[in-house]
């Protein structure tokens, strides 16, 4: 097939994740399809991965970048030549590059943008930019959701546009090497994460504390940028801190051999979007007990099969099911097999046939001839 009957799409993502690129590679690698790339910035600083080479179709465009509170907005200028280009897909509008894209681009080309649930708008002038930014996606062809829970945002929002689960898909092989035969001794429960107040390390912490006081035994193993962990710890008890390991930051290649120790996976966040970790954990073939709040956890999780899900914030939800797993340790074994199972549908390879089915749907099986600009 050449490149002149392959569908040519371009991709806008914000940084070079490595779960992203995962999914990007195994789009490169479909004949169906010539794939570009670009990216807003070449690393973002909540998330230090170190660079890694680019692939031919990947870039990453010249410009700068505004911080306010947790938000980026990006401005990039040199943008592509886009008559080539058959169908763009966005991920993220908070910046002035993406309403240029949403504004401009998709006057002659259909454009898809792909994001996870959107967080409730601030106050004041902040929320008031948030809000006419998210008006942009008033120009899109589709909205590609990120999980279950995201579709059911956007469906909301936008009722009249087409709305696609497409979830983050990523190579879970590396976590499904070498496994162990769970569960050991001591129960080895771990969070990998920034260690922050979103992602409920306090509520973890909170809920262990209370498992060793309680006369339990358990291992708490605790994995990613360290932020708030020192002030978090002082409300914990010398006892209960000798059970605890704190691995620092890893990078993704390193982060298998962190999963394998574990016997339990937690993500107990206040909000994530969706949460690449739980990915992760369902490949290494973990039981995993989040918070409703995970947008992963909808799609997932099954509670009371590979693990259960607990409403945010509630810490005797978490410390229930932490106590569950603990007193029934054979329920571990039968979780973590089912997680294994549910992993082979979270491939790259399968994430890539699910964007070929909805970029084909706007392209040449659709309503959208292939324009030049």
């Amino acid at each position: 097939m050449d490149s002149t009957t392959r569908l040519h799409a371009t991709f806008y993502s914000i940084v070079p994740s490595p779960y992203q690129r995962d999914l990007f590679y195994a789009l490169s690698q479909r004949p169906e399809i010539q794939l570009t790339v670009y990216y807003l910035e070449p690393a973002s600083p909540d998330s230090p991965w170190s660079l890694k080479p680019l692939q031919p179709y990947e870039k990453i465009l010249p410009g700068t970048c505004l911080s306010w509170g947790l938000s980026r907005f990006h401005l990039n200028w040199h943008l592509p030549d886009l008559k080539q280009t058959d169908i763009v897909v966005l991920n993220g509008y908070q910046s002035l590059t993406s309403q240029i894209i949403l504004n401009y681009t998709t006057r002659k080309i259909p454009c898809i943008f792909w994001g996870e649930k959107m967080v409730a708008a601030s106050g004041g002038v902040k929320g008031k930019l948030q809000k006419a930014l998210a008006k942009g996606l008033q120009q899109c062809s589709a909205i590609a959701a990120i999980g279950s829970r995201a579709v059911a945002d956007y469906q909301n929002r936008f009722p009249d546009k087409p709305i696609f689960n497409i979830p983050y898909y990523c190579d879970l092989s590396p976590f499904s090497t070498d496994m162990p035969q769970r569960p050991r001794e001591p129960i080895t429960i771990l969070l990998c994460g920034q260690m922050i107040a979103r992602k409920g390390v306090d509520l973890l912490l909170n809920a262990f504390e209370r498992l060793i006081q309680s006369g339990y035994t358990a291992r708490l193993l605790l994995v990613g940028r360290e932020a708030e962990l020192p002030h978090m710890l002082k409300s914990v008890s010398p006892e209960t801190r000798q059970q605890i390991e704190y691995a620092g930051f890893q990078e993704p290649e390193h982060l298998p051999r962190f999963f394998r120790q574990a016997d339990l996976f937690v993500l107990p966040s206040r909000y994530d979007g969706w949460g690449v970790v739980v990915n992760q954990a369902l490949g290494a073939g973990l039981p995993i007990i989040c918070a409703d709040a995970v947008g992963a956890a909808q799609d997932l999780v099954e509670p009371g099969v590979n693990g259960f899900i607990f409403q945010p914030g509630d810490t005797d939800g978490l410390l229930q099911a932490l106590t569950h797993y603990l007193q029934h340790p054979e329920q571990i074994q039968a979780a973590s097999q089912a997680s294994l199972q549910k992993a082979a549908a979270w491939s790259p390879a399968v994430g890539a046939n699910r964007w070929l089915e909805v970029l084909e749907k706007f392209t040449d099986k659709g309503n959208y001839p292939r324009n030049r600009i």
